[in-house]
């Protein structure tokens, strides 16, 4: 008989572990506090996009996966909490409302001695101070817990979920036993850390490195501004068959898990004040407004009145690749209050984000012909291959841009300037034949 399990949370991480679960053969119990997505998933249709997500729900619902509001009662062997851990917009603290609440579900809802497994993104020592105590409130001494973080890339969740090792740290060596016996039947390898602390630390350490390293090349980018200089070749002349480790392009950091972490790790530091990670977060963050600022400046530099004219942008999901409809994190949330100052009318277009969600946000979403055409400047903003694809030549009407911002370059600039447009991307901003920079 296959292992049942419970996944209490269906967001990005509970659906595809769900998913994932499912694929390899376990009977799998969903729970969700949202009536629209338990309604959605009862379908068999996802309320997120991740690849390979819908067709196994289209195909296991009803079969061998479930989803309710709660967990069935005394059925399931293995309960995963994957819920949200949201840091305040205020005071950047996180909130582990909704941790506690799955604890305390699941402890009314499981049988003692049920393994739960922490899988949402905690500040190091939560587990043991917020889910512990409600799991013994309810069923004494009688209980297994480990922490095993996710930490998939959207875009590759399904296959990153048995591909990339599972890290796993017990309560004790009958909950770590448990817990490898069970990831075992789900991934190539589980890699065992001492504690639960350790593996709480292990999801904060892998997120706020790559924080770090993309920061470095936005500080970079920013330099080379200030000097004229291009820095994607500077960073490619660094990296050429240099043996140590590589320098990371500039680009927009963002994400329910790159933008969000950092304070968790900050939260976490105790009395320690941290000198990068905090640091590393406010220059990614800092980035969307600088962006938004040069586009203003240089249609400033180029038209009497930035009043009244339109700027199509190009992406607006945090990333373009692995193609993601995610807002968590987007760049244009940052940057849209300073083209509104500037009276700067915005369309929008993204292959993967709803009009919709681009009205939401205060665009007027538009077609990427229509972008091309209608627009007095475009930005691009995230890397969609349907963007790389682009041949500029074959887009542009009788009525050109003045200014194509390219955050990635991912576009031929070439060709772009050979028509007179006037080029520029992160860090890049050369001065323009009779424009001032």
């Amino acid at each position: 008989m296959p292992m049942t399990v419970g996944v209490v949370g269906l967001g990005y991480v509970g659906l595809t572990l769900t998913a994932a679960l499912a694929g390899k053969g376990f009977v799998v119990h969903g729970a969700d506090v949202s009536p629209t997505v338990i309604g959605t998933l009862s379908q068999g249709r996802s309320h997120i996009f991740e690849p390979g997500v819908e067709q196994i729900f289209a195909d296991k619902v009803g079969t061998s996966v479930f989803v309710a509001a709660e967990l069935p009662r005394d059925t399931v062997d293995v309960a995963v909490i994957s819920v949200s851990t949201p840091v305040d917009e205020s005071t950047r603290r996180p909130n582990l409302a909704n941790l506690a609440a799955a604890a305390r579900s699941v402890a009314a809802t499981c049988r003692p001695g049920t393994l739960v497994v922490v899988r949402s993104t905690v500040p190091i020592g939560t587990s043991r101070k917020v889910v512990l105590p409600e799991l013994q409130a309810a069923w004494g001494d009688d209980v297994k817990l480990v922490m095993a973080p996710e930490r998939t890339i959207q875009g590759q969740a399904l296959r990153e979920l048995v591909e990339l090792p599972q890290v796993i740290g017990g309560l004790d060596d009958v909950s770590l036993r448990t817990a490898v016996e069970f990831f075992s039947g789900l991934a190539h390898t589980v890699v065992e850390v001492s504690s639960l602390e350790a593996a709480e630390m292990v999801k904060l350490s892998n997120n706020c490195h790559t924080d770090l390293i993309y920061s470095f090349g936005n500080e970079l980018a920013l330099i080379a501004e200030q000097h004229g200089l291009d820095p994607l070749e500077v960073i490619r002349a660094a990296n050429v068959d240099y043996p140590r480790p590589d320098l990371a392009k500039p680009g927009y950091v963002g994400g329910g898990c790159l933008s969000k972490d950092p304070y968790i790790m900050l939260d976490s530091a105790g009395s320690y004040e941290p000198f990068l990670v905090g640091r590393a977060r406010s220059l990614n963050e800092f980035l969307p407004k600088h962006v938004a600022e040069t586009v203003v400046r240089l249609l400033s530099s180029q038209f009497e009145e930035t009043r009244g004219l339109r700027l199509a942008v190009l992406g607006w999901a945090y990333k373009g690749w692995p193609p993601t409809d995610d807002m968590r994190g987007t760049p244009i949330a940052d940057m849209m209050p300073i083209f509104s100052a500037a009276g700067i009318t915005v369309t929008g277009h993204d292959p993967m984000v709803s009009g919709d969600v681009i009205r939401q946000y205060g665009g007027d979403p538009v077609s990427l012909d229509k972008a091309f055409t209608d627009a007095d400047a475009i930005l691009v903003i995230n890397d969609h291959p349907d963007y790389r694809s682009i041949e500029v030549t074959e887009l542009l009407g009788g009525t050109r841009p003045a200014l194509i911002f390219d955050s990635w370059r991912i576009l031929d600039a070439a060709a772009v300037t050979s028509l007179g447009i006037r080029y520029a991307g992160l860090g890049y901003v050369p001065v323009a034949q009779g424009v001032e920079a």
